[in-house]
């Protein structure tokens, strides 16, 4: 009976464990790329495009329109007199007259010649498509290095959150291990009465880690369009992996410009960039087409009568040519000009001033990666360093010859380098993903 009752225990205390849902960060990602408002919206942006690009191929195709037409028309003469054509008053009688017509016809118009204006027009929308294009599958490496920032930032609380608890248990075992020696008369009165402000300050501070844990873990289900009232769990993907091999990251980044190159030629934002001059040098081109003339074909084929059963008794084909030559437009043509070269300057300074961007963040990238890599070496020696430190101070006190406050001090710096470390470590991911954000290398396709 006491088995089957502390099974049923048992059972009652692992169910709040298995209400909680598991995310790994593959799939964290995946539904960061399937429910992001931002990538979204980019991508709604390009079914726009296409159907402007449908339009401009449009525009050399002929239009086509069909017309029906019905009048009725009714005159009224209260009659009086009139002058024939010698003079003569003739007197006319009162009259009303109905009439109606009836009429169908077929017809439209193709430009011909518009100063190329329609073939820059076709170009500079399929630049525009490749652009929007491009744009959406930067905004996905963007959404895979957000999504990943934020779970390692709940992985980060969730580590100094065992930090906490940790260090709570070990004060609650000193404290009684205090408690044990004062009643044996080994310590003072005093060192009890600072073991248990120490434990109590310990319980402070992991209440406080649960916070941030929580919140950081708020972020990323906000982020990832989930509901926050549910319980999850994160999966470390490094769990298993312990250290990482820092040296073998940073092999395939020693190259400076290399990687400056191999940014220019991966990012996506930098071939949107480039398509955006291209679109804006066939805008130059569509404002000077108002330079040139213009010729129009129309065409139609009709019919009227005035009764319906005699429509097509009278056919009539026509068709025409307009030709158009500018002369004067009130300086709206040359206004379109000016605005199209200015639109092609500042796109190109803008293609300038990305490069350049671009040249900076390789650079600050690697440099920070670097900064991280040593910072988690020196995370990890100062661990060692300061544990074994606590150790001694632990066993000077309990042999007498050490104080309380050299084994609180000797504590502080070690969960310091814990958490320290900790931070390093998810700093240097941080950091590598980054890097590879910047030159474009960031892998999206494995997650949609």
């Amino acid at each position: 009976m006491k088995k089957i009752i502390a099974a049923l225990l048992m059972f009652v205390m692992a169910m709040p464990l298995l209400a909680q849902k598991k995310i790994t960060l593959d799939e964290a990602v995946s539904i960061a790329l399937q429910r992001n408002t931002s990538l979204i919206k980019t991508k709604n942006n390009l079914s726009s495009s296409k159907s402007q690009l449908k339009n401009a191929y449009g525009e050399l195709i002929p239009t086509f329109a069909g017309q029906g037409q019905w009048s009725w028309q009714r005159v009224n003469d209260i009659g009086g007199t009139q002058r024939d054509f010698f003079g003569n008053e003739v007197l006319v009688e009162a009259s009303e007259v109905d009439s109606r017509s009836y009429s169908l016809g077929l017809g439209g118009n193709v430009t011909l010649f518009d100063g190329l204006a329609n073939i820059a027009n076709i170009s500079q929308k399929q630049d525009n498509l490749k652009s929007v294009e491009y744009s959406i599958e930067k905004k996905k490496q963007d959404v895979v290095y957000d999504a990943t920032n934020y779970f390692y930032q709940v992985l980060n609380a969730g580590e100094l959150q065992r930090v906490r608890e940790d260090n709570v248990k070990y004060y609650q075992k000193f404290y009684e291990t205090v408690q044990e020696r004062n009643r044996l008369g080994s310590v003072a009165k005093a060192d009890v009465y600072t073991a248990q402000v120490q434990l109590g300050n310990a319980e402070l501070l992991l209440i406080q880690a649960q916070n941030d844990y929580q919140t950081s873990l708020s972020n990323l289900l906000n982020y990832l369009g989930l509901d926050v009232l549910e319980e999850y769990i994160l999966v470390d993907p490094y769990a298993s992996q312990g250290s990482p091999d820092t040296e073998s990251y940073l092999k395939e980044f020693d190259d400076m410009r290399a990687m400056v190159n191999a940014a220019l030629d991966n990012r996506f934002d930098f071939k949107s960039q480039q398509l955006t001059v291209s679109s804006a040098k066939s805008g130059l081109t569509i404002a000077r087409s108002g330079l040139l003339p213009n010729l129009t074909g129309n065409y139609s084929y009709y019919s009227n009568a005035t009764k319906p059963e005699n429509l097509f008794d009278r056919k009539v084909l026509s068709i025409s040519l307009t030709l158009n030559l500018p002369i004067f437009s009130n300086w709206s043509t040359e206004n379109q000009i000016e605005l199209a070269q200015v639109n092609l300057k500042n796109a190109q300074e803008d293609l300038l001033a990305l490069e350049r961007l671009v040249k900076i963040e390789v650079k600050q990238g690697y440099l920070d990666l670097v900064a991280a890599k040593k910072s988690l070496e020196v995370a990890s020696k100062n661990v060692t360093a300061a544990e074994e430190t606590r150790k001694i101070n632990q066993e000077r006190y309990n042999l007498g010859s050490g104080t309380i406050l050299d084994i609180l001090q000797a504590d502080r710096d070690y969960t310091d380098a814990l958490r320290n470390k900790i931070n390093a470590l998810y700093d240097f991911y941080t950091k590598r993903d980054k890097l590879n954000n910047v030159l474009g290398k960031l892998e999206y396709k494995k997650f949609e």
